[in-house]
């Protein structure tokens, strides 16, 4: 079963999606804390600041808000991940001179994920830009960039495409290809090296759930270290340019840093950071055993 293509595609875009959804929910809160604090860092202290002030002004559910688009970006950005990943796998093989059968090198599956990443934020750059602007929506609102209005999924669809059309979805997807193209080359890069490295010599099939869990953390924090600066660009150009036309990534970037410093293109990192194990490690513990159950289900046939 294994040398059918069209069978493998199917059990890893599955495996994504359902690993995407174990991403969101176990961190999405923090995601919230994150993206407020990139978009609007003079209103907020610090990590624990941005907390208190979500819960005071909306309430729990404030650190759910996007939820729905965020399982809509992750789901799809996963599944198209994983899915793109194995196909991108054989192309590395290719270009190498491997045999279909043989496996990669830590470094070569790093560059597989790496190129796999750019079919994938097609799909995110979208649901994203949707999440971002939710989650944002009260910020908006009292800074005055808005009026105000039905923060919901439908109204925020409808606001994208009555002001720039289908190819409104797109604002940001520079940014998004800048952060993803190289940051997922670091995460498939940790995850695989993280695993080599719990595995010891033995089968790296053959891990337990917690080091699956530490290598996906592992993973996130590379991740993020390397794409955070590249983040907060996209996630200002996704919010603001809901309040008018917003400047492309260089221009954004200059502005950044001449009005707040280069510090503020890490504010909310804290947040990112916290996130990365229990969502990454979720992410990776899900996609591999639910994977590796399907692998089973259709090899006993």
């Amino acid at each position: 079963m294994r040398s059918n293509p069209a069978i493998q595609a199917a059990i890893d875009l599955t495996a994504g999606a359902l690993g995407g959804t174990a991403c969101v929910l176990t961190g999405q809160p923090f995601d919230t804390v994150k993206v407020k604090m990139q978009t609007f860092p003079g209103m907020y202290k610090g990590f624990t600041d941005c907390c208190l002030k979500t819960y005071a002004q909306v309430g729990l559910r404030g650190f759910y808000k996007g939820t729905g688009p965020a399982l809509m970006a992750y789901v799809a950005e996963n599944s198209v991940l994983f899915m793109c990943y194995g196909f991108c796998q054989q192309f590395v093989k290719k270009v190498v001179g491997l045999d279909k059968q043989a496996k990669l090198s830590d470094l070569q599956t790093a560059t597989a994920g790496s190129l796999a990443s750019a079919f994938a934020a097609l799909a995110l750059c979208p649901t994203e830009l949707v999440k971002c602007r939710l989650q944002t929506m009260y910020e908006l609102e009292m800074s005055g960039k808005i009026a105000k209005s039905h923060n919901t999924v439908w109204s925020v669809v409808k606001g994208i495409l009555r002001k720039d059309g289908l190819l409104g979805f797109y604002h940001g997807l520079s940014s998004t290809l800048i952060q993803e193209v190289p940051g997922y080359f670091f995460f498939f890069g940790g995850y695989e090296l993280s695993r080599s490295f719990f595995a010891s010599g033995r089968s790296k099939d053959e891990l337990g759930p917690v080091p699956l869990m530490l290598s996906g953390g592992i993973a996130g924090i590379c991740l993020w270290l390397v794409i955070y600066p590249v983040d907060c660009i996209k996630s200002r150009i996704q919010v603001l340019s809901m309040s008018g036309k917003q400047a492309g990534f260089i221009r954004t970037l200059l502005s950044i840093v001449e009005r707040e410093g280069i510090a503020a293109l890490y504010f909310g990192l804290t947040a990112t950071m916290i996130r990365a194990l229990p969502a990454n490690g979720s992410l990776f513990l899900v996609y591999e055993y639910s994977r590796r159950r399907m692998m089973n289900q259709f090899e006993a046939y």
